[in-house]
């Protein structure tokens, strides 16, 4: 046997794991795998864990670098802050939603709001009404994604519904690929909002945990480090291979290490990037997922915007909605009495805009965002982030399932687990956890096939 710079373990010792990155997905397989007896060995590229869950500063306070809300039927990621002693330090709050349609705030919070919502006329509200509850109804959308979204949404919700309410989200969520994306993507997006909502005027109730996703992400890497999990920052990867049967991760400063497994969690393309040697329909499977990226931008500000949590937007806007953070947090408590806006823009994984420098993303927001908020004045900006993430979410197109990526891949040992696994679902923290422990009940028990075990009933 050699030791731990090489060589297969001795029999009887616990096989070497490592996990490729960091975020919320890496660091819930990294703590499943231990609590199996795994030695695992986390590795992250940035100096810090988290990935798009991660924290960083704004003025002077510190708080997550993209929005995150938590629901109460959130079961996988509430039962992971239980674990590790957060469960407990959740605050549920009762929010409000508002959209901007011809150039008015309008509160769509309950259904009374809903029913007077100008922008549609009684038979479109009752229409979309009827498309919301039906979707919230189906258990199984699996069918759907034989189907058009457009398509889907007109036959339930109409034309005009569809051309004066659901168009302008589609495009601001998806771009023009909402062409090519299947209704499984609103059954998914509805299903998990409902969820959060209770009975009666089916207000929203959402939570965050006190001190926000800074405090999970230092409380979740102390547990790894009392597990045994060794846990290496600031390692970009260059690539992964194997040689004489064995996974190699090499890094970018030209060091290397084996293991018995490497389980890639980077986005489909990055992972065919990575994994050098894979067959040709591995590569094609991992590289062919279309994402959509992320812009945004994290604004603190002395004085209050609508007081909406979301705000959703059916006038044009240079992105694609206001996110209103100070109207779920304490922000007397956490945001040192400041009021935190997100203004985030999903744009294609290669489009331009990646690219626009901060000094012009930050003219055009705040034009825009003065703009709906007449009030609002310069001096109100004490401070102003922009955040560039190319691959957030897996588009699911039409018959995705289809193609999904490999789980266990062409190469002996390595495995790729990323949100393109996500299936019929939303991106979000609780669908990523609920996939990393589909992927460890899979390497604790006997993996048939190219497949993730379902949790739930799911």
């Amino acid at each position: 046997m050699k030791d731990d710079s090489g060589g297969p373990a001795r029999r009887g010792q616990p096989q070497r794991f490592a996990v490729i990155g960091g975020g919320m997905l890496g660091l819930t397989l990294a703590h499943r795998l231990a609590g199996q007896g795994r030695d695992v060995t986390l590795i992250e590229g940035a100096p810090h864990l988290g990935g798009l869950a991660s924290a960083w500063s704004l003025g002077d306070i510190t708080w997550d670098r993209h929005y995150h809300v938590i629901l109460a039927s959130d079961g996988h990621l509430r039962r992971v802050l239980a674990e590790i002693g957060l469960d407990s330090e959740i605050e549920w709050t009762t929010t409000r939603t508002g959209v901007l349609a011809n150039g008015r705030l309008h509160s769509l919070s309950n259904t009374i709001e809903m029913a007077t919502f100008p922008v549609l006329n009684v038979v479109d509200k009752a229409r979309l009404a009827a498309t919301i509850m039906g979707a919230s109804r189906i258990k199984d959308g699996t069918h759907l994604e034989r189907i058009p979204l457009s398509d889907w949404l007109i036959r339930w919700s109409g034309q005009r519904t569809f051309d004066r309410f659901w168009l302008p989200l589609l495009r601001s969520k998806l771009g023009e690929n909402y062409r090519e994306t299947s209704a499984a993507f609103i059954w998914a997006t509805i299903r998990r909002l409902y969820a959060a909502r209770r009975s009666g005027l089916k207000e929203e109730r959402f939570g965050y945990v006190r001190g926000g996703y800074a405090g999970i992400l230092e409380r979740l890497g102390q547990t790894l480090e009392n597990e045994g999990v060794h846990i290496q920052l600031g390692r970009p990867v260059a690539r992964v291979s194997v040689i004489r049967g064995r996974p190699v991760v090499s890094f970018a400063d030209g060091t290397s290490q084996p293991f018995d497994r490497v389980v890639v969690t980077a986005a489909a393309p990055l992972a065919a990037r990575l994994c050098e040697g894979l067959s040709a329909d591995d590569h094609d499977r991992l590289a062919g997922v279309r994402y959509q990226g992320i812009v945004c931008a994290s604004v603190l500000l002395t004085r209050p915007l609508g007081g909406f949590y979301v705000t959703n937007l059916l006038d044009p806007a240079p992105f694609t909605g206001v996110i209103e953070m100070s109207a779920l947090v304490d922000r007397d408590r956490f945001l040192g009495g400041h009021h935190l806006v997100y203004l985030p823009r999903y744009v294609a994984s290669d489009d331009p805009f990646l690219k626009v420098p901060d000094a012009e993303i930050r003219a055009s927001f705040l034009r825009a965002l003065t703009g709906m908020y007449p009030d609002l004045v310069p001096a109100h900006v004490l401070a102003f982030q922009v955040s560039r993430v190319p691959y957030v979410m897996a588009l699911p197109t039409l018959n995705y399932s289809d193609r999904i990526p490999p789980v266990r891949t062409s190469l002996p040992g390595v495995f790729t687990v990323n949100s393109a696994h996500i299936v019929n679902g939303t991106l979000n923290v609780n669908e990523t956890v609920q996939l990393a422990e589909r992927a460890a009940i899979a390497f604790d028990g006997e993996w048939v096939g190219n497949s993730l075990p379902s949790l739930d009933g799911q």
